[in-house]
C-alpha cells in the first residue's frame, strides 16, 4: 500500500524569496495588534478584572435584550456594568463593580449577584442563572502580574536554551517569533473583545510550546545543512531546511487542526476563546517559524 505524502519528497519552495515583503506584513499586524489592545483594550473575564460576574442564557429568545439590561443593572445602583454576548446570542455575561467594603465581607458579593438575578427574573422570567462568580480587585491585580511574568519569563527561557544549544542569533530569531505570536493572539482578543481570562494565558502558553516546537526543528535542520554545506549561500541553505522540514510541519498542523476544530465548531462555550487561541496559533506560529525566525538568521549574519 502507498503512503500518502502531504509534500513531495522533491518539493522547492523559495520561501526566503518574500521574506522582505512578508517582514513588512507581520511588522505592520504586530504594531496594529498592541495599538488595538492599548486603544480598545482587552475584555477582561473576572478573573483579571474583579467584580461580580453573572451569566444568564434568555431561553425563550433568540437573542438577548442588552441594552434593557444594561439600564436594568445600572439602576440597581452598583455603578456602570459590563452586559456583553456570552457565546450565543441568547447568552450575556454581566459584570458590576464591587464596593471596596464589599471584600471585606463574606458573602456580600455573592449578594450582590442574587439581587442583579433576582432583579433581572422579575423582569424576563425566562432567564436562566449560568453562573454568579466573585473575584476581588486585588486577587484580579495578583492574576493579571502573575500572568505577565509567565508569559515574560518562558518566552526568556526558551530564548535563553535557544542561545544555549544553537547560537545567540537563533536565540533572538526564535524570540522575535514568539512576540510576533503572542502579538498577533493579543490583537485577535482586542479587535473581537473576546473574554480574556487565565483560560487564554494557558492557550497563549500552548501556543508559545508549539511555535518553539516548530522552530526548533528547523533551526536544527539549519544547523545540520550549515556544516554540510558550507559553500551554499545562507537563503537558498535556509530554503532548503524549511523544505526538508515541511512535511512534518504541515503533518503536525494538519493532526492538530483536526482536534481543535470539533471543538471550535461545535465545543461548549467556555472553551471557544481558548480553542480560538490555540487555532489561530497554529497558523501564525507556522508562520513565524519560516517567515519570522528563518530570515532573521541572514540579518543576523549567521555563516556556515
Amino acid at each position: 500500500m502507498k503512503l500518502l505524502k502531504l509534500v513531495p519528497d522533491d518539493t522547492n519552495i523559495k520561501f526566503l524569496k518574500w521574506r522582505v515583503p512578508f517582514y513588512v506584513v507581520s511588522l505592520v499586524l504586530m504594531v496594529l495588534s498592541w495599538v488595538a489592545v492599548f486603544t480598545m483594550g482587552l475584555n477582561y473575564g473576572v478573573d483579571f478584572a474583579g467584580g461580580q460576574e453573572v451569566r444568564l442564557t434568555f431561553e425563550e429568545r433568540e437573542e438577548a435584550p442588552i441594552p434593557q439590561l444594561r439600564d436594568l443593572v445600572g439602576g440597581l445602583g452598583y455603578g456602570e456594568p459590563v452586559v456583553q454576548e456570552f457565546g450565543q446570542p441568547n447568552q450575556v455575561s454581566i459584570r458590576v463593580p464591587l464596593p471596596a467594603e464589599v471584600e471585606a465581607t463574606p458573602g456580600a458579593a455573592t449578594e450582590i449577584g442574587n439581587r442583579v438575578i433576582s432583579a433581572i427574573g422579575e423582569e424576563y422570567p425566562d432567564a436562566r442563572t449560568d453562573g454568579n462568580d466573585t473575584v476581588s480587585g486585588k486577587v484580579a491585580g495578583e492574576f493579571r502580574t502573575a500572568a505577565l511574568w509567565a508569559l515574560l519569563a518562558a518566552m526568556g527561557a526558551i530564548a535563553i536554551y535557544i542561545w544555549v544549544r544553537f547560537e545567540w542569533q537563533f536565540g533572538v530569531g526564535a524570540l522575535f517569533a514568539l512576540v510576533h505570536d503572542v502579538s498577533l493572539t493579543m490583537g485577535m482578543f482586542a479587535i473581537t473583545q473576546m473574554e480574556f481570562s487565565l483560560q487564554i494565558i494557558a492557550a497563549i502558553l500552548a501556543i508559545i510550546g508549539y511555535s518553539l516546537n516548530d522552530t526548533i526543528v528547523i533551526y536544527d535542520r539549519i544547523r545540520e545543512n550549515l556544516k554540510k554545506f558550507r559553500k551554499m549561500p545562507v537563503p537558498e541553505l535556509l530554503d532548503l531546511s524549511v523544505n526538508e522540514t515541511l512535511a512534518r510541519t504541515v503533518m503536525t498542523s494538519l493532526t492538530l487542526l483536526v482536534a481543535l476544530l470539533p471543538l471550535l465548531l461545535f465545543g461548549p462555550t467556555s472553551l471557544f476563546g481558548m480553542v480560538a487561541a490555540i487555532t489561530l496559533g497554529i497558523f501564525v506560529g507556522t508562520y513565524s517559524s519560516v517567515y519570522m525566525a528563518a530570515p532573521l538568521l541572514i540579518w543576523l549574519g549567521v555563516t556556515s
